[in-house]
């Protein structure tokens, strides 16, 4: 059989994915003539790696983008994500390539200074984990991140080490914990926070609760950690709830994950509430915590209240009045 009908065949009929990489790496080296180093299929596999291009995303908008706003260099769109060089209209096809090469050495100079200092960060925390280790912590977790609950398939997950190695944090199998990019990287190298409880936490449940006991047809609309529903006494017109998942008498013990999903929840709410009221012209959105504050349900959540024009004859003081 020739080279091509038996890559032809494998491709469509003998090949079994459980991820891109097989196609990849075949077609990085069909565009190699045939031969590719790993660095090279490894740059291939990497293209496809939305947690990497996450990473750089956010080095991109918080830390070399603000940089160069600031010293004037460049200008960003913050609708479209995009950067613009500023005067690059201006400048000659002599004067691009020059500063290119200039912007070459500058990057070499440095690499050649530092060696392998500037990815020092990402190896102390991340490190290498063996296949059958990484695959224990994984399945140990179900495959989801132990602090915010993302599954595998949705963003990669890293393993973790809970002390850091930069901290004498070791390889043991007790020292490891399984990230999504995100929470990984929001927990820097130098934080020993063990999240493997965390996530078992969501799982909380008061079969007294109305709001753990809600039934399918009052949910409008949830994401993983938080619900969206109509208040069923409501204050005014289209008066929303968004209540956490997880059993919780106070929202001020709520997890930051538990927090940015009610707040997703909220300008949904929101949106939900413009697109069936265009009268709705004002929000008051807050939570009464405790019994003192008037909490009635102790089921930490939030109210998302539309206020209309001359729904009280003094709407001064907002939240304080209502």
């Amino acid at each position: 059989m020739s080279a091509f009908r038996t890559l032809h065949d494998y491709l469509l009929h003998r090949m079994r994915m459980s991820h891109v990489y097989q196609p990849v790496m075949i077609q990085a080296l069909l565009e190699g003539g045939g031969e590719r180093t790993e660095r090279d299929i490894a740059r291939a596999l990497m293209s496809f790696d939305v947690s990497q291009l996450e990473y750089y995303e956010l080095r991109t908008r918080n830390m070399v983008g603000r940089v160069l706003r600031n010293n004037g260099i460049v200008t960003r769109d913050p609708a479209a994500r995009s950067y613009e060089l500023i005067g690059a209209s201006d400048l000659s096809d002599h004067e691009r390539e020059a500063l290119i090469e200039l912007c070459r050495q500058k990057v070499e100079t440095f690499l050649a200074e530092r060696g392998d200092k500037p990815w020092h960060h990402r190896r102390q925390s991340d490190g290498y984990i063996p296949g059958t280790l990484r695959y224990d912590v994984l399945k140990a977790a179900r495959f989801r991140c132990e602090l915010c609950g993302i599954p595998a398939d949705e963003k990669a997950l890293e393993v973790d080490h809970i002390v850091p190695r930069i901290k004498g944090g070791t390889d043991d199998r007790a020292n490891l914990q399984a990230l999504c990019y995100s929470c990984n990287a929001t927990k820097r190298d130098r934080d020993d926070t063990d999240f493997r409880a965390v996530r078992e936490s969501y799982a909380e449940y008061d079969a007294a609760c109305p709001f753990c006991a809600l039934g399918e047809r009052e949910v409008v609309e949830e994401n993983r950690l938080a619900r969206l529903l109509w208040d069923r006494y409501p204050v005014t017109r289209h008066h929303a709830l968004v209540i956490p998942r997880r059993h919780v008498a106070s929202l001020f013990d709520l997890g930051r994950s538990e927090h940015n999903a009610c707040l997703e929840l909220v300008h949904t709410a929101r949106a939900r509430i413009l697109a069936l009221d265009a009268t709705a012209s004002g929000f008051n959105v807050g939570f009464n915590d405790g019994l003192a504050a008037g909490q009635t349900v102790f089921h930490g959540h939030f109210h998302v209240i539309p206020r209309r024009e001359g729904d009280v004859s003094d709407a001064m003081g907002g939240i304080r009045n209502l």
